[in-house]
């Protein structure tokens, strides 16, 4: 090669940027991404607790429906889930359902979390009875 190419081609070369990313760049978008994910994911994990939640409310809902045909024909609430045709486990299998008789006229059914809605603070047991639902922040 002459002279004069070698000073175009190197003229050319030195008005082009290198392309890819540098080593540190990457890095930086790295640690974005984990300071991001720190904070993004646990506030996920309660959102998707607080969404699984209607899977309790609702198996309770249908036990006190359950429990109102079952007092029309016969004299007291049932404490067994069976007789009311129901499952231990909610629709979805977040949480286990219980049901106790306490009187000719009250019942109380729970809803235990059971897998990661174990972990849902006070709304982990929800609870009805004939009158009420507890916790009230969790309904």
């Amino acid at each position: 090669m002459n002279e004069k190419s070698r000073n175009l081609r190197s003229m050319r070369l030195a008005g082009r940027r290198p392309q890819g990313f540098t080593l540190i760049e990457l890095m930086i978008v790295v640690a974005v991404v984990g300071i991001l994910s720190a904070i993004a994911y646990p506030s996920y994990q309660e959102f998707v607790r607080k969404a699984r939640r209607a899977d309790g409310k609702e198996a309770l809902v249908r036990v006190q429906i359950e429990q109102e045909k079952w007092r029309t024909n016969n004299a007291t609430y049932t404490g067994t889930i069976g007789d009311l045709g129901l499952t231990a486990d909610s629709a979805e299998g977040h949480y286990e359902i219980a049901i106790t008789a306490n009187s000719a006229t009250d019942f109380t059914a729970t809803a235990t979390g059971e897998g990661s809605q174990a972990d849902d603070g006070d709304c982990s047991t929800l609870t009805i009875t004939s009158t009420a639902r507890t916790p009230t922040a969790c309904w």
